[in-house]
């Protein structure tokens, strides 16, 4: 564990993803074909097909889109919670990338998140260069090597090594004592809240709990006590 990590460096963060659009009908001719060769990878159940499990296409950068990026950060004895979010993709990137190039562009800084190295930070770079967006230096990872690379990752850290294992953040919060952040919906449940409910700020919500899960986790790995509810600051200014 990184015993001397300073909180104060770190942006804890986490991602909500949905389909790029509501439905499989949705998909323009060629998009609809390249999914089902997509889907011919992934599908395990014979009564199975494209359409029927359009609803996983989110987690896939390619035809997914992100709705929201919750960040957290200690700000003196504050921890600050963030959002970006809304359904203007682009606009929400933009925003996320200037926060980066401002404050977070330091020998210093690093990023943190539960699962990141396999899904936010590489699905980050990959809807931002989609959307033409120039890629913030801590993005930047090609030809570096591990040690220079400044992303943390919670279940990385947990499987000291064993890289055949997976540990889920509820669970995780769950053996550590941790308030959970799976008390309304969990990510299964994001595209229909956001396709069908149209409520973004429910999302929002869940997002930022598991922010703030991702920082306490971190804390409970450093045997460091828990940041205060009193302490906690949501703000989306």
């Amino acid at each position: 564990m990184l015993y001397n990590l300073q909180f104060s460096q770190v942006l804890f963060l986490d991602i909500e993803t949905v389909p790029a659009v509501p439905t499989y009908q949705n998909l323009n001719e060629r998009m609809q074909k390249l999914w089902d060769k997509k889907a011919a990878k992934i599908i395990k159940d014979e009564s199975d097909t494209p359409e029927s499990i359009y609803d996983r296409a989110g987690i896939y950068s390619e035809f997914g889109k992100i709705i929201v990026i919750s960040v957290g950060f200690l700000n003196g004895h504050e921890f600050r919670v963030k959002s970006f979010y809304g359904d203007d993709e682009k606009l929400l990137l933009e925003e996320f990338a200037e926060l980066l190039n401002r404050y977070y562009n330091y020998p210093d800084s690093m990023l943190c998140a539960h699962n990141g190295k396999e899904f936010d930070f590489p699905y980050i770079a990959r809807r931002m260069l989609i959307n033409g967006i120039d890629l913030p230096l801590i993005l930047q990872i090609a030809g570096k090597k591990p040690w220079e690379i400044r992303h943390l990752d919670t279940m990385e850290l947990w499987k000291f090594g064993d890289f055949k294992n997976y540990t889920s953040l509820d669970l995780l919060t769950a053996v550590f004592e941790i308030p959970t952040p799976k008390d309304d919906i969990d990510g299964s449940m994001v595209g229909k809240v956001y396709w069908q409910d149209k409520d973004l700020e429910r999302i929002r919500e869940y997002c930022q709990k598991d922010v703030l899960a991702i920082a306490q986790l971190m804390r409970r790995y450093l045997n460091l006590p828990l940041i205060k509810e009193e302490n906690i600051i949501y703000s989306d200014n």
